[in-house]
């Protein structure tokens, strides 16, 4: 599969320039779509609402926005609800399966095997569930409801297992898909998360994306940056495949927006960051799957 679709996206047209509809209005929490982090998204109650649901204080970091961005989403779109399942990617030591376990919704959490975790620091860093037990670890959800509505299992981002085709009401993942070695097997995995959607259904999931140019960019590493083109490109694909993205492309007008991190990182305002010659920032991605599909 990956070797068809690079075919195809090497035959593309030439590449556009950058643009980053900064006369649009920006993108909000209260209406999400395909969009990338901003400050004024962290000034809406519901960003104070979310980081209090997962027993964080707010600030302005786009890791935290990440996961609250993700909570709106399937909040919009009535994901939030007992009855409800849903499958997590790489899903670390993050909250969200025990907020989704505490709105009753069934969760299948999944991670890398250890020993490839170790080979990849994530271990080291603590970015990675050895067992659901940890999942629970801010006394989120009632750990018997946890235990009855979370299952874990590991698996390869690059290799989804067969038997989860066509099950979930959404599937997730937090700053995971930009790890899995290049542009195309990222983009291939968001396609193929799809594939684990019942018709209806929604993926929701956040990246880097690379703010400054739309031809160069950092590649078949251990973090890649997309650009717009990758995101529209996927748009394209996942339209053959009855689904529906919709993106915001403005980055947003207020001091954090334009303000550019750099190594050591801040823990607070930190929005954009430059890695190599490119800034980049979170970008999270909204694919909904037509009921008829």
């Amino acid at each position: 599969m990956i070797k068809s679709l690079l075919k195809r996206f090497k035959s593309d047209s030439p590449l556009p320039p950058l643009k980053l509809d900064q006369k649009k209005p920006e993108p909000t929490l209260w209406a999400p779509v395909s969009q990338a982090c901003t400050q004024g998204q962290m000034e809406e109650p519901h960003y104070s609402y979310w980081c209090g649901q997962i027993r964080e204080t707010p600030r302005m970091h786009r890791k935290q926005w990440e996961f609250c961005y993700i909570l709106q989403v399937l909040s919009v779109h009535g994901m939030l609800c007992e009855g409800r399942s849903a499958l997590g990617f790489g899903v670390g030591m993050e909250p969200l399966a025990a907020l989704f376990a505490d709105r009753g919704v069934s969760v299948l959490a999944t991670d890398l095997e250890p020993e490839e975790a170790m080979g990849k620091g994530w271990v080291l860093t603590d970015q990675h569930a050895a067992s659901k037990q940890g999942l629970n670890d801010r006394d989120i959800c009632d750990p018997e409801e946890f235990d009855k509505l979370v299952d874990f299992r590991f698996m390869d981002m690059n290799r989804i297992d067969s038997d989860l085709a066509g099950k979930f009401d959404f599937v997730w993942s937090a700053c995971a898909f930009e790890h899995l070695g290049s542009i195309m097997q990222g983009l291939v995995f968001v396609i193929n998360s799809v594939k684990c959607l019942k018709p209806g259904g929604i993926a929701v999931h956040t990246t880097e994306f690379n703010c400054s140019s739309n031809l160069e960019t950092l590649d078949n590493a251990s973090t890649v940056l997309f650009r717009q083109r990758d995101f529209l490109w996927l748009q394209e694909r996942l339209a053959e495949m009855n689904c529906e993205m919709e993106f915001n492309f403005n980055l947003g007008r207020q001091p954090l927006d334009r303000y550019i991190d750099s190594p050591p990182y801040s823990a607070d305002e930190h929005l954009k960051l430059q890695i190599m010659q490119w800034s980049c920032t979170s970008f999270g991605l909204v694919v909904r799957k037509r009921a008829d599909a």
